[in-house]
């Protein structure tokens, strides 16, 4: 891994944990979404102050390139982030279908009523 992509890790990983803080600091972004974040920078960090680790499991996964490694972590954990966040619209949308019907029924019984 070369040292001015180490180094564009390193820069990611500090834009997007002070990007964090500020959306916390305006409550636009919850806690729990904000670690998912968090643990994404910090794991950059690791990859580019350890490359070691990126050789290691490049050899183990036979991946020759340590930076093709890298993106496909980072890759995988947007993929893996976006699945996530796919359940939770689902599970919103559901609510928000209830919520409507709900509202339908309450409005069609005072409808009724008068």
């Amino acid at each position: 891994m070369t040292v001015p992509f180490r180094i564009m890790l390193i820069a990611a990983a500090v834009f997007t944990f002070f990007f964090i803080i500020s959306n916390i600091r305006k409550s636009k972004l919850r806690i729990s979404d904000a670690i998912y974040w968090f643990g994404f920078s910090a794991l950059l960090i690791v990859l580019a102050v350890f490359p070691q680790i990126a050789f290691f499991f490049g050899g183990l996964f036979g991946i020759i390139s340590t930076v093709n490694l890298v993106f496909l972590v980072i890759i995988a954990l947007l993929i893996l982030r976006v699945f996530t966040l796919t359940l939770r619209l689902s599970e919103l949308d559901q609510k928000l279908e209830e919520l409507a019907q709900g509202i339908a029924l309450k409005e069609a019984e005072n409808n009724i009523r008068k």
